[in-house]
């Protein structure tokens, strides 16, 4: 059986603000065919966000050159909460677009990892709410009115929710609002999104990737539905697989071997395509296709 992609590359994101390698920074995992067509990974861990996004596009452009469909999964949310697209006051047409253009427009990431991302997450806590709520955690010295160190207050009714529905259902996911501390998804999404666009936007690939489920669909994918496509880009959750770590071995570097051969193996066994959607449309698709995005792998 004919699998959907050739290539897998598999990100697990950091958002530290200092050139760091090892544990809890950044690693990629390609899996990609060799000259006699047979799968083989390579991993690599760049100390910066700027020398991973050139590797990466790098890798999909070798991919393209060689009529490669790559998946490109990263480990931080592509989508926040339904409303927040809103509660930003942007023009909520395409509330993800919207969403992943102010992020773009208001995060300073600087070669070294210097970022703004506690600035930009204090910024959007104003627009949203006029005080430290949604987005939460930075070191103390970053604290404003707008955000603080803790959790401000919990979420009510009336308030964004604190999770999207995709979190909800996979089990140790952390909400987008997190900005510090482990698995700071909320940092990850503010400092990932932008170069995601950037990738997707790219002008040697622009009319040939598609950013999942925005640009897709939230449903079954079939090679029909990829014709001309060279890249689909994902959310992923590599921890969820669980993955045995061996004496010597780093973490994240496991993480994305084990889930890039993963998805080869349900893709080859014709059983990835039906991942990319539900097996039976709910009530809510609308905001999973428009707003929210969804993690690959979780079936609501």
């Amino acid at each position: 059986m004919a699998r959907l992609f050739n290539s897998y590359v598999i990100v697990d994101w950091s958002a530290a603000s200092k050139p760091v390698e090892g544990t809890d920074s950044i690693w990629i995992g390609a899996l990609a065919p060799n000259a006699r067509n047979q799968l083989v990974f390579k991993s690599s861990n760049p100390s910066t966000r700027a020398k991973a996004e050139a590797e990466i596009n790098d890798l999909l452009s070798l991919y393209a050159k060689r009529g490669d469909r790559t998946l490109v999964g990263f480990d931080f949310p592509l989508g926040f909460p339904e409303g927040s697209a809103k509660a930003l006051k942007l023009k909520n047409e395409k509330p993800w677009a919207e969403t992943w253009g102010f992020i773009a427009k208001g995060i300073r990431d600087k070669p070294d990892n210097t970022n703004n991302r506690f600035v930009l997450g204090a910024r959007m806590n104003h627009v949203i709410s006029g005080e430290a709520f949604p987005f939460w955690g930075c070191p103390p010295r970053d604290e404003v009115s707008t955000l603080k160190a803790k959790r401000y207050r919990q979420h009510d009714s009336s308030d964004l929710p604190e999770f999207r529905r995709a979190e909800a259902l996979a089990k140790g996911a952390q909400p987008v609002w997190k900005l510090y501390y482990n698995a700071s998804v909320g940092g990850q999404a503010l400092t990932g999104i932008p170069i995601a666009k950037r990738l997707r936007e790219a002008p040697m690939r622009v009319e040939k990737s598609l950013v999942w489920p925005f640009e897709t669909g939230w449903k079954p994918l079939s090679d029909s539905d990829l014709d001309g496509v060279e890249v689909v880009y994902a959310e992923v959750f590599p921890s969820s697989l669980k993955p045995v770590v061996k004496p010597g071995e780093v973490k994240d570097e496991v993480q994305v071997k084990t889930m890039a051969e993963h998805f080869a193996q349900l893709d080859q066994a014709g059983k990835l395509g039906p991942l990319f959607g539900p097996k039976t449309r709910p009530d809510y698709a609308d905001i999973i296709e428009n707003e929210e995005g969804w993690i690959l792998g979780v079936q609501p």
